[in-house]
């Protein structure tokens, strides 16, 4: 099994910026979907951002414009820059990459978004 190990979660005043990583223990490069999902109190889990093997990417709508996603093929990390943070932004964050037919997990990273 494949492991992931999330890290760079912490407490953050509104409108500042984090950057979380995601340690992969596999080759990423020819991986075909990777990324990162949050999960609030109360919520569902939702898309925030995910990156294929070509670079394409793909975010969700309440972090447009606000967060990036990229990876390190040579150093098998995906990372997670994220910037104007919102309290709305405050959740669990996981690091997710496909095998196959099957997702990956990390156990996940807060993010606190507060005065």
């Amino acid at each position: 099994q494949v492991q992931l190990v999330e890290s760079g979660g912490g407490l953050v005043q509104p409108g500042g910026s984090l950057r979380l990583s995601c340690a992969v223990s596999r080759t990423i490069a020819s991986l075909n979907a990777m990324g990162w999902y949050r999960q609030a109190p109360g919520k569902q889990r939702e898309l925030v951002a995910r990156i294929g093997s070509g670079g394409s990417t793909d975010y969700g709508d309440s972090v447009k414009g606000r967060f990036t996603i990229d990876k390190d093929n040579a150093k098998n990390t995906v990372d997670l820059q994220m910037n104007s943070l919102k309290p709305e932004d405050t959740a669990v964050y996981y690091c997710y990459v496909r095998v196959g037919l099957r997702n990956s997990w990390g156990q996940g990273t807060q993010v606190t978004v507060s005065s």
